[in-house]
């Protein structure tokens, strides 16, 4: 569960992987080693893009709509009434609580805290940043520190926002709330016309070891991915934009680009990190072992500074046993 705070730019940085997996049993699916520590790692997810080439498209479509559709809840609360006994345990003890606040508001808290992001810079206000973890045995009710942050809700902290709520085990006490109950149903778009680009690392390069040569070939994938994602015209075939707007063109594969139809489907809302993982088993085990596919995910926002955190993996055509992971993550 969290409460989205306002962003403003920030650079994060980009980790590319190239590694093997073997067969994934969906009963004991692994936990180990990437991509799965990385997906395990993320935060709430915002966004989910799986792409795919048409020809498998009917079969992973048929496979997605045999899963149940993720649900989450909209609800309006104070800070308070997050944390009285009933709402805590039942949906957010085993979190942490992170408050990113103003000046004045910090000091009329009167919460203990750090400075946090930029002093000041590029037109925006300083903020200090109050952590709690709600898996101590002090955040209980009745605790001097959890009482002291009750106190600051009531008094201080005390304004009502919207928040999310995933993973519900029971929806009683959010019907009680008035929460408005929200179903993420994938969105299938195709395109015909799509210049298709190498989406493998050539084998002298992994032979090799050429960490440059790499780098530079699983951007121009990730690049021509993010832009398919985006429904771009740029990799449409036939694009034709003046280069004075855009500079970029899709890599050659033996001195000509060709064609491939793409679909993509797309989910959107509030997901854990344990639905994407077992999105992510469904996909791997569905999609034929020499069809490529990539999937990718966009966390919410992580801090006041708007930053958030992608993963995009990626398994090559004939090459069901290998990988290319990137992650992006921002700087904290």
């Amino acid at each position: 569960m969290r409460h989205q705070a306002p962003s403003i730019y920030q650079s994060p940085k980009c980790f590319v992987t190239y590694g093997t997996m073997g067969h994934v049993d969906p009963k004991q699916p692994p936990s180990k080693g990437k991509p799965w520590t990385a997906i395990s790692e993320l935060d709430f997810v915002h966004k989910v893009d799986l792409v795919i080439p048409q020809d498998i498209c009917d079969t992973i479509v048929q496979k997605m709509a045999e899963r149940e559709a993720p649900v989450y809840y909209r609800v309006i609360m104070t800070l308070g009434q997050v944390l009285e006994t009933k709402f805590l345990t039942q949906y957010i003890k085993l979190g942490m609580l992170d408050l990113y606040l103003d000046r004045e508001t910090y000091e009329r808290a009167g919460l203990e805290g750090k400075p946090y992001g930029n002093k000041g810079n590029r037109g925006s206000k300083p903020r200090w940043k109050v952590s709690y973890n709600l898996r101590e045995e002090s955040m209980l009710h009745g605790r001097k520190k959890f009482d002291r942050l009750a106190y600051a809700c009531k008094q201080v902290l005390n304004k009502p926002m919207t928040w999310l709520v995933c993973n519900a085990s029971s929806s009683d006490l959010l019907q009680s709330l008035n929460a408005t109950e929200r179903t993420s149903s994938p969105r299938l778009s195709t395109d015909t016309g799509i210049n298709q680009i190498p989406l493998n690392i050539q084998p002298t390069i992994l032979a090799q070891g050429d960490r440059e040569a790499l780098e530079y070939s699983a951007t121009e994938i990730y690049e021509w991915l993010s832009l398919v994602r985006l429904e771009s015209p740029r990799v449409v075939a036939g694009d034709n934009i003046d280069p004075y707007l855009s500079r970029y063109a899709p890599p050659e594969a033996d001195g000509e680009v060709a064609q491939s139809p793409v679909c993509k489907l797309s989910w959107q809302g509030f997901f854990s990190s344990s639905w994407l993982r077992s999105l992510f088993i469904d996909i791997i085990t569905s999609c034929p072992s020499q069809s490529w596919f990539a999937l990718s995910s966009t966390t919410f926002s992580r801090n006041i500074l708007g930053g958030c955190n992608e993963l995009t993996f990626l398994r090559p055509p004939e090459r069901s046993g290998e990988f290319l992971l990137w992650e992006i993550k921002s700087q904290d």
